[in-house]
């Protein structure tokens, strides 16, 4: 059965860092391609970052870009992502998907083309 488990949520104070992890079972991460996306209340989910099956194309949402990072752990069947520069605004309950399918360019950022998600994770940027 595939499962996709967050952790890594928290409060944190606005400049802190936070690492999320996603970490895979009964499927191997380096055949799928994984995005973060985040979801605030009264918001839609919305495309974080994402990274290819190789490893080798990323991509960023313009308003983390230069701040946040994901990463993968083959050995750990893990997704990283790393979050600097943390700001009220990036408070929300960050999720990981997978997708088996072929994603072109910056639609790995869109929630309509994963099917397999994580429960979430909750951040939480304040003072």
């Amino acid at each position: 059965q595939l499962q996709l488990v967050e952790s890594g949520g928290g409060l944190v104070q606005p400049g802190g860092s936070l690492r999320l992890s996603c970490r895979a079972s009964g499927f191997t991460l380096d055949s799928y391609t994984i995005g973060w996306f985040r979801q605030a209340p009264g918001k839609e989910r919305e495309g974080v970052t994402c990274i290819s099956n190789s490893g080798g194309i990323i991509n960023y949402a313009d308003s983390v870009k230069g701040r946040f990072t994901i990463s993968r752990d083959k050995a750990e069947n893990t997704v990283y992502l790393q979050m600097n520069s943390l700001k009220p605004e990036d408070t929300a309950v960050y999720y990981c998907a997978a997708s088996k399918r072929i994603i072109l360019f910056r639609a790995c950022l869109f929630p309509r083309n994963y099917d397999d998600w994580g429960q979430g994770t909750q951040v939480t940027v304040s003072s």
